[in-house]
This record gives C-alpha cells, sequence and structure tokens, in this order.
C-alpha cells in the first residue's frame, strides 16, 4: 500500500482490497472514532486489543517501509521505463477488476457496476490544477486524500495533483515544512474519522452494491494507468514512439503479466 500510494493513479486501498485486509481496515478505522482516546489511559490493554491497534501499527509500519524502500526507486523507474511501471500496475488493476467483479451478481454488475464505470472514466478527465499555497487548501487536501486512499481504485496521490497539491506536499515531506505537514495530517485525521465510519456503514448494508459500483469504479478508472500515456493523452505504442519515446513493447507485456500474477499470488495467499 505505501509503494502504491507513492505512484498517483495507484490506489492503496486497491491493494487493500485484493489482499485480504480490506474490510478489516475499514471496520478498524472506524472503531476509532466510536470512543474517546481518553478510554486508552483506563484500560491501555483493552483499549489496544477492541480497537485492533496491533493491526494499524503493523500495517503502517509496513507502508512506511514500503514507501522509503521504493520511493526512489519508482521515481528513476518512471523516469527511464515509464510505460513498463503503468504496465504493473495495469494488470494488477485489471486482474482485481475481475475477481471483485466476477463475485458480484449479474444485476448488481448492469447497475451499480454500470455507474461505477461512468464514475470512474469521469475521473480520468479530471483537470489538474496549478500549485497552490493556501494552508486551508493543504486541510482539504488532507481530507479528500485520506478519503481517496481508503476507497479502491481512487488515488489520495492523484487527488493530491488534482488539486495542484501534490508537488507542494512532497516538496513539504522533503524540506520537513511542520506547519504544512501539520494541516495535512489534521485533515487526514478528520477525514479519517469521519469516511471510515460511513464506508463501514455501507459495507455492513449494501456490501454487494458497494463492490459492484467499486469494481465498476475500478474499470473505469484503469485509463489512468495506461502504459503509453504521456502528457494526459492515451496513445497506441506506434504513436507513442513517434513522440521520441522508447514504448518497451515487450517490457510492456511482460510487466502486465506480473501484475496479473501478482494479484494471482495475493489471492493464493489470502486463502
Amino acid at each position: 500500500m505505501g509503494i502504491a500510494e507513492v505512484v498517483p493513479g495507484v490506489s492503496g486501498g486497491t491493494i487493500a482490497f485484493v489482499s485480504g485486509i480490506y474490510q478489516e481496515l475499514v471496520a478498524t478505522l472506524a472503531g476509532l472514532s466510536k470512543q474517546s482516546p481518553l478510554d486508552f489511559f483506563r484500560d491501555p490493554a483493552g483499549y489496544w486489543r477492541e480497537r485492533n491497534l496491533s493491526f494499524l501499527l503493523v500495517l503502517g509500519f509496513g507502508m512506511v517501509c514500503g514507501i522509503l524502500a521504493f520511493a526512489h526507486l519508482l521515481k528513476v523507474a518512471l523516469s527511464i521505463m515509464a510505460p513498463v511501471v503503468w504496465a504493473f500496475f495495469f494488470g494488477l488493476i485489471l486482474a482485481s477488476v475481475w475477481y471483485i467483479g466476477s463475485r458480484r451478481s449479474v444485476a448488481r454488475l448492469a447497475t451499480f457496476g454500470v455507474g461505477g464505470l461512468i464514475a470512474g472514466l469521469l475521473l480520468t478527465q479530471l483537470p489538474t490544477a496549478g500549485d497552490s499555497q493556501a494552508m486551508w487548501l493543504y486541510f482539504l487536501g488532507g481530507v479528500i486524500a485520506v478519503c481517496a486512499w481508503l476507497l479502491p481504485a481512487v488515488s489520495g496521490s492523484f487527488m493530491l495533483l488534482a488539486l495542484g497539491l501534490y508537488a507542494p506536499v512532497l516538496a513539504a515531506v522533503s524540506d520537513l515544512n511542520l506547519p504544512v505537514l501539520a494541516t495535512v495530517a489534521a485533515g487526514c485525521a478528520v477525514g479519517l474519522l469521519l469516511f471510515a465510519r460511513l464506508l463501514s456503514w455501507l459495507l455492513q448494508r449494501y456490501e454487494d452494491a458497494l463492490l459492484a459500483l467499486l469494481s465498476g469504479f475500478m474499470l473505469g478508472a484503469l485509463a489512468n494507468l495506461w502504459p503509453w500515456r504521456l502528457d494526459g493523452s492515451w496513445h497506441l505504442p506506434d504513436a507513442y514512439a513517434a513522440t521520441g519515446h522508447d514504448p518497451f513493447i515487450s517490457g510492456v507485456l511482460l510487466a502486465c503479466l506480473a501484475g496479473v500474477l501478482a494479484l494471482l499470488g495475493l489471492v493464493r495467499l489470502d486463502r
């Protein structure tokens, strides 16, 4: 999930979904807002156990390790062979759509799935804004980004990019700009506590419909991961090569297959 969140267009929520921890993650985050944090001091062991904080601690540690270990590697890989990187995630998400959608009823897919598909396609047309230094926008960006992080197919980093906050937030991380980081963190905390409960409630009552909706959404948003995408435009390999860029056709095919196999491996591991 940490690796996925580094790349705009790839959702950590999708990785949680296909690895079998999504519902536990949402339920755990939703449970954090049901009691006061002061209850921790009354019964630390009980609070830790009931709130499933060991799960969040291990997950958070894994995400930090993923970000630290692969952020620079992904940055270099995207600068050298971007189509291959995008192809891996394209194969992973495409297989995820099949895996999740194949378990939904045809009626749900024909209604909620189609609605999600349209919404996902609209997401790919979202224009990006210029950089902004307004502090309230950093707070709003934190709220929106963390909500996107919880949803499969919606990338928190992409939403920051759309708001014009991706580069400023990355710069704030590099420069340890504490006021900006604190504002974004506050927005994330508010969004997490509010949206997690809503999402948990929807999963408990409308799971099949919600998953059909998200399956369609993931399929529509898949356009953001097209390997030969350049400056917001989609190209075929020949047209991409005509721009002076190497299309890495063999590498793209192998990376896409690797993404599919990675999903199958996650499913097998979950079982």
